[in-house]
């Protein structure tokens, strides 16, 4: 069985990382041989989508099992899809989480574990200007709009 773990480096002895799409690594280990293969998570740095972009990354390794901390809603059917059974819940190391696995100590999981995140560049509200010109500030990404009064 091919399992997969979210993790903080590119070994077994590494922490386990509980965030799906923005882990650092992703450890695939054989269960029966506990040979591991690492490979660096190219969405955990992405703007946004990074779940989404994960989930397509390790799709096509042939993983039977993902062992994490959490996964969002929108990563999550594209598991599910690609045959990936999620555990969520694992701590410890990534040889820990293949431990807690193997005793039966983790329970599939059948949706998210995780809320959507919100984009970084929300819209912001704008300001209205005091005195002066009357010329207001936009905070964030709003229009300010001016009222100021000349005395």
């Amino acid at each position: 069985m091919k399992i997969c773990v979210t993790a903080t480096d590119k070994n077994i002895d590494a922490a386990l990382d509980p965030r799906f799409g923005r882990c650092p690594y992703f450890v695939l280990i054989d269960s029966e041989t506990m040979e591991f293969k690492a490979f660096d998570n190219t969405a955990a740095s992405a703007p946004g989508g990074a779940g989404i972009q994960a989930a397509q990354n390790i799709s096509d390794k042939g993983i039977d099992v993902l062992l994490t901390g959490s996964v969002g809603p929108n990563a999550f059917p594209i598991l599910t899809a690609a045959g990936i059974k999620v555990m969520a819940g694992a701590s410890g190391s990534v040889k820990d989480a293949i431990h807690q696995y193997k005793e039966g100590e983790l329970n599939e999981t059948g949706a998210p574990t995780a809320q959507a995140h919100a984009s970084m560049a929300a819209p912001g509200r704008g300001m209205g200007g005091r005195g002066g010109s009357g010329r207001g500030m936009g905070g964030g990404g709003g229009a300010g709009r001016g009222g100021g009064m000349n005395r």
